[in-house]
């Protein structure tokens, strides 16, 4: 960054956003784009993204566009830039006809800083021409990962925007996402024409997420009781595949007392924003929802994201998790996980209409998020191998907290696939373990299988501890699941040499879930163990004046201040305005706002 422009930068990051420094590659990003420059971003949810767009915007002659898939967010974003002073709007089709006219207006005057604008409607002739008629400092297209046809958030219309670069060859581009592996990061740069742009990769590592992948059995049961015993009054996330089961779990906390919301694509659209709005601006709710929810979620006190059912790729996983601890602060990352979440995910790639490319990409998805389910070393590793990033064992994941006992699992395994070879490769799951485990079915005397050699070679072992060896044993690829057989177990070429004992095979020794210990829940999650009890009721009161004072604008909490900055300030204590000015995250327009209410609340304590 030339001196001049790092110092206007860096400026502009203390006055208006209120941060001393910048974080990580931001500085470089900032000053790459703002001398013109495209860029293609990876960074965690929660690492700057959007600072990454939205202050070369202000330093450039003109308004940043940023296209985004997020209409049901545009609101908040805009709003919060309105709280640090940003002359920011949105056009999409929430807007009313006088609204879209006057904000086309302002745009052709130069009187905003950053648009929103929904990809759909920036490709229309009308947009462009808008865009052609007005001064622009830069496009950002946000949650860039949308362009990819294999990703989990494919968008169409993220496919034509080349436009951009074809008709503003002179304006500069800036891609973002959370989430890409190679594959992905090739599509984007392919189709957005990104040849040239400069990459930034940072770490997808996200230390503060505790990982934790439990064997499903009672499934409602085991979330209430992980919620009561860790985040009893926390903001979390239940992620269900279905939209019968995200109402049914939603039901159910709500009748054991945890306030929670239901969201999915079948509602109807009111209720869906109404049940959003609720969860960005009150505390203490749990949203339980299909992947339908969650991109673009800016909520930074999501204390955990729960999957009640297996994510379709590492990449969903990472995004979908990511939600959590946008703050720093600690977070949980909790799975339950069964034989049957592998049946049903393999089913639905075999169901699917799409082309067998497709289907084999898909499949290659499933098999990494199998091996992170099933791995005998650290969640962590693993998960940041997928996205190319070596690391270190973590000591913040259930393998590296309580290490799973594996054992030489050979003869059990041989067991199990002589049993599916003797069957004649025509039984699913359930038939194939009772067999296994001598059980007296109709089923089984219907097809004599009682007669087979491998009948009742498996009783010492529970039908439990079976499954999570089939399990396993399909993650490793020595069996496949033929859905057009009705779900029949086949063996794969790669069973042969462990069938024929050249080959042997370690697994994770199965081990019944304990049932977590209840705590004494933590006052909502608002108890700060490094502030003495004067910045705690301190803390506490900056809290409550923040709810009130988000009702009156009609904004999230988060967009007033986020926690971390009233922590600074209760640790702090500064005596007057003035002196608030260096508290991390209070820029001029929010000092101007509130700095004479925190002091008048501080004094008061």
């Amino acid at each position: 960054m030339n001196e001049a422009l790092g110092v206007r930068a860096l400026h502009v990051l203390q006055t208006v956003f209120g941060y001393p420094e910048f974080r990580g590659q931001q500085a470089e990003i900032v000053s790459l784009v703002a001398n013109g420059n495209d860029a293609l971003v990876l960074m965690p949810t929660g690492g700057g993204k959007s600072l990454c767009y939205q202050l070369p915007a202000l330093l450039r002659d003109g308004c940043g566009i940023v296209i985004s898939p997020l209409i049901a967010l545009m609101q908040d974003q805009v709003d919060a830039l309105a709280e640090l002073g940003v002359r920011a709007a949105f056009l999409n089709s929430t807007l009313t006809f006088n609204q879209t006219v006057q904000t086309e207006r302002a745009l052709r005057m130069g009187e905003l800083d950053l648009l929103y604008v929904a990809p759909e409607r920036l490709l229309t002739s009308h947009c462009l021409e808008l865009l052609e008629a007005s001064k622009i400092a830069l496009f950002a297209i946000d949650e860039a990962h949308c362009v990819s046809q294999w990703g989990h958030d494919f968008r169409p219309e993220y496919m034509q925007l080349s436009v951009l670069h074809e008709r503003f060859p002179a304006i500069p581009r800036i891609a973002l996402t959370a989430t890409a592996d190679t594959q992905t990061r090739a599509e984007i740069i392919e189709r957005l024409q990104l040849e040239q742009a400069q990459q930034f990769i940072s770490s997808f590592d996200r230390p503060n997420i505790r990982y934790q992948i439990i064997e499903k059995e009672n499934i409602k049961n085991q979330l209430l009781d992980f919620i009561r015993s860790e985040h009893a009054g926390d903001a979390g996330i239940v992620y269900c595949l279905s939209r019968k089961k995200v109402e049914e779990t939603a039901e159910f906390l709500n009748e054991n007392g945890i306030n929670a919301l239901p969201y999915h694509a079948g509602m109807e659209n009111p209720i869906r924003s109404r049940h959003q709005s609720r969860f960005l601006r009150e505390e203490g709710l749990v949203m339980v929802a299909t992947i339908a929810f969650g991109m673009g979620i800016d909520k930074p006190d999501v204390r955990f994201v729960a999957h009640l059912d297996l994510p379709k790729s590492m990449e969903g996983y990472y995004q979908e998790t990511g939600r959590a601890g946008r703050d720093g602060m600690p977070a949980n990352a909790w799975m339950v996980y069964g034989l049957q979440d592998v049946v049903q995910q393999r089913r639905m790639i075999d169901e699917s209409d799409a082309d067998e490319m497709f289907k084999r990409v898909q499949s290659a998805k499933l098999d990494a998020m199998l091996g992170l389910c099933e791995t005998l070393t650290c969640r962590r590793v693993r998960l940041l191998d997928y996205f190319g990033q070596q690391s270190t064992p973590c000591s913040n994941c259930d393998t590296c907290l309580h290490p799973p006992v594996s054992y030489d699992a050979t003869e059990d395994v041989q067991k199990l696939l002589s049993t599916i070879y003797r069957a004649g490769q025509r039984f699913g799951a359930v038939h194939i373990l009772e067999v296994l485990r001598g059980s007296d079915t109709e089923k089984i005397r219907q097809w004599r299988h009682q007669e087979l050699s491998t009948y009742g070679i498996g009783s010492d072992k529970s039908d439990q501890e079976w499954r999570a060896i089939l399990r396993q044993v399909i993650a490793q690829g020595l069996v496949d699941i033929d859905h057009e057989s009705y779900g029949a177990l086949k063996l794969t070429a790669a069973s042969r040499p462990v069938l024929k004992g050249e080959a042997t095979i370690a697994l994770r020794r199965y081990q019944k879930s304990v049932k977590q210990k209840r705590v004494v829940a933590r006052s909502a999650g608002f108890v700060e163990t490094d502030l003495s009890s004067v910045q705690q009721a301190v803390f506490e009161r900056l809290r409550w004046w923040r709810v009130e004072t988000a009702r009156e604008h009609n904004v999230p909490a988060y967009v007033i201040f986020h926690d971390a900055t009233l922590r600074e300030i209760a640790k702090a204590m500064p005596p007057s305005v003035e002196d608030l000015r260096f508290i991390s995250g209070v820029g001029e327009k929010k000092l101007q706002s509130y700095g004479a209410q925190i002091i008048e609340l501080i004094t008061a304590i």
